[in-house]
């Protein structure tokens, strides 16, 4: 079974992936694969480069990822043109991965933009991980320090949680604890399982 696993910034998608990690699930992570792609020397960071000049590198020839943040959260456009570069990419790697792993285990496809590039297509179910929106924001700037309008510009520019929601086959209000993420996806993930 392919589980799709999405939700806005700082609503606890990573500690969801790693309970569904001890529960025995294969996880691949969108991000990580982003971070892979984009190491010093590669390709994907050669076309970066192209589009957006090498003030985008650091010293060392590697991205520099706060400046690139900055700019795509500011810059409707550069976003775009960053999504054009990456996601086929993105996309092509966890199709490799999930189909190698398919056998072998339930996987779940830990993605930011699931449904915004289409993943969710290859997913049987789709769980999307939700916090009240106050708590998000304080979440998030404390996870990356930053100021609240800065926290609220960047969950703006991410597709509406209430869009997700809609798109889900269960949506989890993780503005509770971590121990009651745990029950749930606990009890979720044993559904998914008893569907089969």
């Amino acid at each position: 079974m392919i589980i799709g696993l999405t939700g806005g910034i700082a609503t606890g998608k990573s500690e969801a992936a790693k309970i569904f990690k001890k529960l025995g699930c294969y996880i691949i992570d969108a991000d990580k694969i982003s971070k892979q792609l984009t190491s010093k020397g590669s390709d994907v960071l050669k076309k970066i480069e192209e589009s957006f000049g090498n003030g985008i590198l650091t010293s060392k020839k590697t991205l520099n990822r706060k400046k690139l943040a900055n700019l795509i959260f500011n810059d409707k456009g550069a976003k775009l043109q960053l999504e054009r570069i990456l996601h086929v990419y993105i996309i092509k790697k966890i199709n490799e991965i999930a189909a190698k792993k398919y056998k072998d285990a339930d996987i779940i496809i830990d993605a930011p933009l699931l449904f915004e590039v289409g993943l969710d297509r290859i997913c049987e179910k789709v769980v999307v991980i939700y916090a009240k929106h106050s708590l998000q924001i304080k979440r998030f700037m404390k996870r990356d320090r930053l100021s609240k309008e800065e926290a609220k510009k960047r969950i703006a520019v991410q597709m509406p949680i209430e869009e997700k929601m809609m798109l889900a086959t269960v949506v989890i209000d993780n503005s509770s604890s971590l121990k009651d993420l745990e029950k749930n996806i606990k009890r979720i993930y044993s559904c998914f399982k008893s569907d089969r």
